[in-house]
């Protein structure tokens, strides 16, 4: 454990920090699997707006800086694709 005042207050940050980013890393991927579920289903109605919700997730996700951009290009261009082959 830390002894420095400025030491244990990172300490703090940190934990609540690697708390939201769990937080929202679950959520990232709930909303991925909701679109990947719409796709199997055939759904292409639910589908399109299950691929905006993944699309605004993932960009969130970069600009928090939780997944890398490349990684965000790769999954939206897979999921582009998986659309456009669901119709």
């Amino acid at each position: 454990m830390p002894n420095i005042k400025s030491a244990k207050k990172r300490v703090k940050v940190t934990a609540t920090k690697e708390l939201q980013n769990q937080v929202f890393k679950t959520s990232l991927k709930t909303v991925i699997k909701k679109y990947k579920a719409a796709i199997v289903a055939g759904d292409k109605e639910l589908a399109g707006k299950a691929y905006l919700d993944a699309v605004k997730k993932i960009d969130k996700a970069v600009a928090k800086g939780i997944i890398h951009k490349n990684n965000a290009a790769r999954k939206k261009s897979q999921f582009t694709v998986m659309l456009n082959k669901a119709g």
